[in-house]
């Protein structure tokens, strides 16, 4: 009985372990996924121009498409296709743009209901910079009350971020608040590298020391 009790429990213990692994495998696939994303993503936006880039964009939107219905009810999935989405409009520009805009919407408010803290806020702050970037009504949804809110949620979950301080601070330019914008641009350009993603970031600084040279003469 002692034999078999102590083979029983050795073999719940490799069971349990077999379990672990799986899972450990099965998340670190889909982070896997969303890390494609991520760095192709940075890939097209940063590297890319012209034809090719719109081309590049619409083969990731699709891709993400497929990852969020394998994954609908993952978060970052749905984060990721908003943004992707949200850049592919802005690279495309004019009337078919909104299209693209508005599917981004629904994605991003679609991660927002499923976890509005995934990501460091990443939904709210591409949320308002969409409500911040498309046109008001008639022609769109834009609302830059609705920007600044989202934005400042975001800041507030993610208040070291590289994006979340970025987006805000160029918001702030936008609207002629010069020194709030050169605040936040500036705790954007200290954020911590993000494991990873070096592309990002890459453009990311030099988009902020851009946004930052451009209001100088406006202090």
């Amino acid at each position: 009985m002692k034999l078999n009790k102590i083979l029983y429990n050795f073999a719940t213990t490799i069971f349990m372990i077999v379990i672990g692994f799986s899972a450990s495998l099965s998340v670190a696939a889909e982070m896997s996924e969303v890390l494609h994303l991520q760095q192709r993503w940075a890939e097209v936006n940063y590297q890319l121009e012209g034809k090719i880039q719109l081309s590049a964009f619409e083969q990731l939107a699709a891709e993400a498409d497929k990852l969020t219905e394998q994954k609908p009810n993952d978060a970052a999935a749905w984060i990721w296709s908003g943004i992707i989405k949200s850049t592919y409009a802005g690279a495309k520009g004019g009337l078919g743009a909104l299209s693209l805009a508005k599917a981004a919407k629904k994605d991003l408010e679609k991660a927002m209901d499923i976890d509005a803290e995934a990501l460091g806020g990443s939904a709210s702050t591409t949320l308002g910079t969409l409500y911040h970037s498309v046109p008001g009504w008639p022609v769109g949804f834009g609302n830059e009350g609705k920007a600044e809110e989202l934005m400042l949620k975001a800041a507030a979950l993610n208040p070291e971020g590289i994006d979340t301080n970025y987006f805000y601070g160029t918001y702030l330019m936008d609207n002629k608040r010069y020194q709030e914008a050169q605040d936040y641009l500036t705790r954007a350009q200290h954020a911590a590298p993000r494991p990873n993603r070096p592309v990002a970031d890459a453009g990311r600084q030099q988009e902020i020391a851009e946004a930052l040279a451009s209001i100088q003469g406006k202090l």
